[in-house]
């Protein structure tokens, strides 16, 4: 993509009305813009990574053995009636009522309405397991909403519900839920510690939330601190393998770590001092296992193998996914602006001419546009007739992972320059070499 073609209204300054990192440096970016409190307008670069962050929650999904649906935002007031919600949930539920009078309300979740088309459809354990999800906007109306995406009232949200015959099928979907989102996060360059956490509206007895570590989140958390080098990593997952699964979720949940609201000081005295950590964290997801909460009171019923029916057990997933643009740059940001991984980035790669209009500057950018474009790897090209300091500026705040800077001196030499945006280290190298290290990265990814 060429600058000169794009639409990236940056601001130079801080805007006065946000309060954090990645509020701020959306709004300077010119990834978002507000079109009332708590709804914003995703424009193209911001648009972008949501679309990576999508593309990646959906293959982990799918890897999982997880089958994608689409339900719409609106759903009946009757259907939360049956669950017993609909007066329990509070303002934050926007009711309305369409021209025939029936009641309506924009959803802030969908376990009534994927119950209501469970019962619809199944009715033997032979159809069972099965887990249904979908990426959908939602609507809560937040008292206060602030801090840009992080506590919007519009949200781009998985969601995603397990159908079981009985407790340990559920847990097992449980826990292949965790790894599963344990995977999304890590190749997303976050670390999300699982936390045991309370189960708030959607019920239940047994959840986790997964919190990335930064200052500015809103749950204070308590932890080991050996938590957070545990990682995935490449090792192979079966996600059919009871044992397996388990033994990772293990792992990932023995150290301690809880939110506030489940912290036991008790327990965290046990851990050795120099472990003890406090800090704050910003959800990016959680997972629950609720049992027949809602296939009871909904009449979601399967003939088990011995002919009863039995209400069947669920469970339920979310992953904050326009939420997780605002954590990703408050984990990862300086004082020039955001700094992507490379598996969430709207471009790979920037190519910075320092002197437009010159022959042999503009025939070199135009060749590493193309040559990256074979490799698969659409660079953003600054092609504008700009300070070579406003390219470089750009370049820092809008946070692309790697920039290859071209310029006349340079291309006497027979090279060109590649920084690293994280290291801010930099390397000359040929043209040629420069796209076959940048291709190499991102083929590792």
């Amino acid at each position: 993509m060429r600058l000169t073609r794009y639409f990236l209204p940056v601001l130079k300054e801080n805007p006065a009305e946000a309060q954090i990192v990645s509020h701020r440096y959306m709004l300077r970016a010119g990834m978002i813009k507000q079109q009332a409190a708590g709804i914003y307008s995703w424009l193209p670069l911001g648009l972008r990574v949501l679309r990576r962050i999508e593309q990646i929650v959906n293959e982990e999904q799918e890897r999982a053995g997880h089958i994608p649906l689409l339900m719409p935002t609106l759903q009946s007031a009757d259907l939360w009636r049956e669950s017993g919600r609909y007066d329990d949930y509070g303002e934050e539920m926007l009711r309305i009522k369409d021209r025939g009078g029936r009641e309506l309300l924009y959803g802030p979740t969908n376990e009534e309405m994927i119950t209501d088309i469970f019962r619809a459809h199944v009715t033997s354990y032979k159809s069972l397991p099965l887990t249904l999800y979908h990426i959908q906007w939602k609507f809560r109306d937040e008292m206060r909403p602030r801090f840009g995406v992080m506590r919007g009232r519009e949200f781009l949200m998985k969601d995603g519900y397990n159908f079981d015959i009985d407790q340990d099928a559920a847990l097992h979907a449980y826990n292949r839920h965790m790894v599963s989102y344990l995977r999304t996060y890590e190749r997303m360059g976050l670390t999300a510690i699982p936390m045991r956490a309370a189960s708030g509206p959607i019920g239940g007895d047994n959840t986790h939330e997964f919190l990335v570590l930064a200052q500015t989140g809103e749950s204070e958390v308590f932890y080991d601190d050996r938590v957070t080098a545990l990682k995935l990593g490449s090792r192979a997952i079966d996600y059919g393998n009871r044992a397996q699964v388990a033994e990772v979720c293990r792992e990932f949940t023995t150290l301690y770590a809880r939110t506030d609201e489940t912290h036991d000081a008790a327990v965290f005295d046990t851990v050795p001092e120099a472990h003890r950590k406090v800090g704050r964290g910003i959800e990016v997801g959680q997972i629950f296992y609720f049992g027949t909460m809602y296939s009871a009171a909904m009449g979601a019923l399967v003939v088990n193998d011995k002919g009863e029916k039995v209400p069947v057990e669920m469970g339920s997933h979310g992953i904050g996914v326009s939420r997780l643009l605002g954590a990703i740059i408050e984990a990862s940001h300086d004082d020039k602006g955001i700094i992507w991984p490379e598996g969430v980035t709207p471009f790979p790669v920037g190519i910075v001419n320092l002197k437009q209009g010159d022959v042999a500057a503009d025939a070199a950018c135009e060749g590493l546009y193309k040559a990256l474009s074979l490799c698969g790897l659409e660079a953003l090209y600054d092609d504008r007739d700009e300070r070579a300091g406003a390219k470089f500026a750009t370049m820092d705040l809008i946070g692309l992972p790697w920039r290859i800077t071209v310029g006349p001196r340079g291309l006497a030499n027979g090279v060109v320059e590649v920084t690293s945006r994280r290291t801010g280290v930099s390397e000359e190298m040929t043209p040629e070499a420069a796209v076959a290290r940048v291709a190499a990265i991102y083929q590792a990814n």
